[in-house]
């Protein structure tokens, strides 16, 4: 029986039909799943997804909303330049395209955040189009069946695994095929404790007749990651607001809204810091508990720090705002500023409760 028989036999006994993206599995769903599946889980994912339609059912409501309100449904979600690059390419599609998908990979190739296996997924998923998809589920499974050597994010690795997914993708019932790669992928040959007698490939899977599963994928050389530490300056006035200013739209969280930082300094000079950078003069300042993000390049140890000022006079430029912490947000933030908020909401909760009593 061929590779690609065993897989489908597989999928139609054991693998997962009723994903949200599945339902009418159009271009444009499609598209925004494997986007968001990226470097995510499915049960990570399929809450944001069914938010996410929700709001933009279409091309044309992705395409003419604006940037923040796409960025606040990515909160939590991580790696928001996806969200940006969904972002444009809505907008092109829309008046490139008259919102319709383009069923060519080199025309999907050329959009914002698309690469060869989304494309593929994309061709193969919604067209039904014979094109091979290499996500991270897929390396794994053909690492572990050809024992390939060598970390898959070396070029000449990569090629070889794109060789081997180019030769097995069947004519016939590609999207099927497609969808129970990623499958096989994520719910046997996992990464750590791979199920292996009861995957479909097992007898001719070179790693499982070897005994060296774990071996497969070769994992990626260890660096260290650099350390940076910053202070975050929650800004709060009388009134129950805190300040907060959009970030440039290249780098860390990008285009997100956050705190103004700086670099760590001693608390007395952070009052001369805020009255230089802001014009307010601080009423008092209390540090918060500091925590560790980790980024996949970078620690970023986070210093929060509560500083009271007198009610804002100063003209605030359009990169800044002033939430009410009662109020929803609406804009995109990342999961820290998300999680001090609710911290800040609590203890503005207390200070109000302790001047009454």
């Amino acid at each position: 029986m061929s590779f690609h028989q065993k897989i489908l036999n597989w999928f139609d006994k054991h693998g997962r039909h009723d994903l949200p993206w599945q339902i009418n599995p159009s271009p444009y769903r499609v598209w925004i799943s494997e986007i968001m599946l990226q470097q995510t889980q499915v049960t990570t994912v399929i809450p944001y997804f069914q938010r996410f339609l929700q709001r933009f059912p279409d091309i044309a409501a992705l395409a003419l909303a604006p940037l923040d309100a796409v960025l606040d449904l990515w909160t939590g979600l991580g790696y928001y330049s996806r969200a940006r690059n969904c972002h444009k390419t809505a907008i092109l599609i829309h008046s490139q395209y008259q919102g319709n998908v383009p069923a060519d990979l080199e025309l999907l190739l050329a959009l914002p955040g698309i690469g060869r296996s989304t494309a593929g997924a994309i061709l193969a998923l919604s067209f039904q189009k014979q094109y091979s998809i290499l996500d991270g589920n897929v390396k794994r499974v053909l690492c572990r069946y050809f024992a390939v050597e060598g970390w898959p994010g070396i070029p000449a690795v990569t090629q070889r695994l794109w060789a081997f997914s180019d030769l097995l993708t069947p004519k016939k019932r590609v999207h099927h095929y497609t969808q129970a790669m990623m499958d096989l992928g994520a719910t046997l040959c996992k990464r750590s404790k791979p199920n292996c007698p009861s995957c479909p490939l097992k007898h001719s899977c070179k790693a499982y007749q070897d005994n060296t599963v774990k071996a497969y994928p070769t994992t990626k050389p260890k660096k260290d990651k650099p350390l940076k530490k910053l202070i975050f300056i929650m800004l709060t006035n009388q009134k129950g607001q805190v300040l907060l200013q959009q970030r440039p739209s290249t780098g860390i969280w990008g285009g997100l809204w956050s705190f103004p930082e700086c670099e760590l300094q001693a608390p007395t000079a952070l009052r001369g810091w805020v009255k230089e950078t802001f014009n307010y003069s601080v009423t008092h300042l209390t540090p918060l508990e500091p925590f560790r993000h980790c980024f996949t390049h970078l620690h970023l140890d986070i210093y929060p720090i509560q500083i009271g000022i007198k009610t804002a006079k100063r003209v605030i430029t359009a990169n800044h705002y002033w939430h009410s912490i009662k109020m929803p947000l609406n804009r995109g933030v990342s999961a820290p500023i998300k999680r001090l908020l609710e911290i800040l909401e609590n203890r503005l909760d207390a200070e109000t409760q302790n001047r009454v009593k």
